[in-house]
């Protein structure tokens, strides 16, 4: 068959199957593997170009780890913060060692049982970034500490590419020469002067004209990818480094971006053939273990996820909530297992057991994190053991009669406190976030640790005495939940709320609220009555713009920052 045609009908069944998979809200990857089981040997036998579509693969798994590592800036271990660092390492350590005395028990050698073990550490950055942008929970607390621990994940697979692709044959200590592995060093170093050093300026030049930028992305990446591969390692861990040398460019958003679309059509090619090489002949013997593993995965990573959170003092709904983020295996998972079969490692079979999982956990993980606020009052009573005792103890205390409520201390609240400290009105701030709480205890600010969507809780604060509650939080479910709350037994109470849509701004409005802050509106309408005010008088902008220059410097010290606003789709 020709492989024009060949390609035309793999590509139009997998629009039929993707279609499938987006009425049932599934990933697309599912739809994309599942195309290639259908067009296998063991069913239609339409894929004859084995070769041609294995090279196709490997542009898309290279340009998958390109843009990856665009994203992997050296500044990003300081930018997640401390519970990322520490919930990201610890579930790699736990899920890695416990997935292989799981692997070890049913009976897989320890080479095989390293690399499941450590394929179940992985999670799908890509797919959960899509999950909590659906759900705009991206700036929530437990959205934030998801996307950093994964970001740890992807660091890890960093270093990971780097080790294994310098194996060869049996996987043993003595394979692993001095001699590439410093050369390999040797050549990162090189490429960290050339992204500081040179880079920058060059990206200019490129960034002139449009193609050519698109033109310098693709070339540099794959050639830093072949370079690699010459030396003695994976063309994977090359793509990943010259994603990573482009990540301090000013440019490296836009370069992602125009990558996408062809990172997205080959990296369907990479999971047709994926599911295409599944072997079935032998799938009898891998249903128990498939099972064991998912279940593992699907409920064992959560839990590790909610134990460390709670040690680390968050309550039980952030930890549930961030653990469902890991309940699934991700495409690194089955880049690293295949890259195994590749170096000789490991046996077809085995991935074809690493897919099945990964088809369970992502369909499954879909579900339990798209509907988590509906599931979690179901689990919540039994949830409790993993908060701090303290925590439990703080939430049962009543509290004292309070002027002034305000839910949600950071970035917008920090302007707040100033303006409550000069009324000498006596005010409390309720959050969720137990290092922010820490650090309003340090300052001697009436604080009390507490999450606004648990109704128990609000139901404990004095609210009938509140005279002003003031929100930060810019989800509107949870808006909407505090304003009927107060509504219901303070009705004189003023209710100040955030909101960052029109339709939901006249709903709050409609339910109660008294003002609703609306930032995007709010920012032009400040500017348009500074130009009123100030006429064209120019000395007096620049006292406005000093005044604004001191306030971003105390917002950055604090750590505080602008969300990124939505791509229009």
């Amino acid at each position: 068959m020709d492989i024009f045609i060949e390609l035309s009908i793999l590509i139009g069944i997998t629009v039929l199957i993707a279609g499938i998979m987006r009425l049932l809200k599934q990933p697309l990857i599912i739809g994309y593997i599942l195309t290639g089981i259908i067009v296998s040997p063991y069913f239609l036998n339409i894929v004859r170009s084995t070769e041609t579509m294995a090279v196709f693969s490997q542009i898309g798994v290279a340009l998958l780890l390109f843009i990856v590592g665009l994203s992997l800036s050296p500044k990003v271990i300081r930018e997640v913060g401390k519970v990322s660092v520490v919930t990201g390492i610890g579930q790699i350590i736990f899920t890695s060692l416990i997935g292989f005395f799981i692997s070890r028990l049913l009976g897989f050698s320890v080479i095989v049982s390293v690399y499941i073990a450590i394929a179940l550490t992985f999670s799908s950055t890509i797919i959960i970034m899509k999950l909590l942008s659906d759900k705009k929970d991206l700036e929530k607390l437990y959205g934030k500490i998801s996307i950093g621990f994964l970001l740890v994940q992807d660091i890890f697979v960093i270093v990971l590419l780097l080790v294994i692709s310098s194996f060869s044959g049996k996987l043993t200590m003595t394979s692993l020469t001095i001699g590439t592995v410093l050369g390999g060093l040797l050549l990162i170093v090189v490429l960290i002067l050339i992204s500081i050093y040179i880079l920058p300026s060059l990206s200019k030049f490129f960034a002139k004209s449009q193609e050519f930028l698109f033109l310098f992305s693709i070339g540099w990446g794959l050639c830093l990818a072949a370079l690699f591969y010459h030396i003695g390692f994976s063309m994977e861990i090359g793509a990943l480094i010259a994603g990573v040398a482009l990540s301090m460019s000013p440019y490296h958003y836009e370069i992602s971006s125009k990558m996408r679309p062809l990172r997205d059509f080959f990296i369907i090619l990479f999971f047709i053939l994926l599911g295409s090489q599944m072997v079935f002949g032998n799938i009898s013997q891998f249903i128990i273990p498939a099972i064991i593993f998912s279940v593992f995965i699907l409920i064992g990573n959560p839990l590790i996820v909610m134990t460390l959170m709670g040690l680390l003092g968050y309550n039980k709904k952030t930890g549930f909530q961030a653990g469902l983020t890991v309940a699934q295996i991700s495409e690194f998972s089955l880049i690293l297992v295949a890259l195994g079969v590749k170096v000789g490692h490991l046996s077809i079979e085995i991935l074809s057991l690493v897919t099945i999982v990964g088809l369970i956990t992502i369909a499954g993980s879909t579900y339990l994190i798209s509907y988590s606020d509906k599931i979690y009052p179901y689990l919540s009573k039994y949830l409790s053991i993993f908060e701090r005792e303290k925590l439990r103890k703080d939430a049962k205390d009543k509290f004292k009669a309070y002027d002034i409520i305000l839910f949600g201390c950071n970035r917008v609240g920090y302007d707040f406190l100033k303006i409550f400290k000069k009324m000498k009105k006596k005010f409390l701030v309720i959050d969720y976030d137990p290092e922010l709480i820490s650090e309003l205890t340090k300052k001697k600010i009436n604080c009390r640790y507490g999450d606004i969507d648990d109704t128990e809780f609000l139901d404990e604060l004095n609210l009938n005495e509140v005279k002003m509650a003031v929100s930060t939080i810019p989800s509107f479910e949870t808006s909407l939940l505090l304003i009927n709350k107060i509504k219901q037994i303070n009705k004189k109470a003023i209710m100040i709320v955030i909101s960052h849509d029109i339709e939901e701004t006249e709903t709050l409005y409609d339910a109660g609220a008294t003002y609703v802050i609306t930032p995007h509106f709010l920012g032009a309408h400040h500017a348009s009555m500074m130009i009123n005010k100030h006429r064209l008088n120019f000395n007096k902008f620049l006292k406005e713009k000093k005044k604004h220059l001191k306030q971003l410097k105390t917002k950055k010290r604090l750590g505080h920052k602008h969300p990124k606003p939505e791509k229009h789709r």
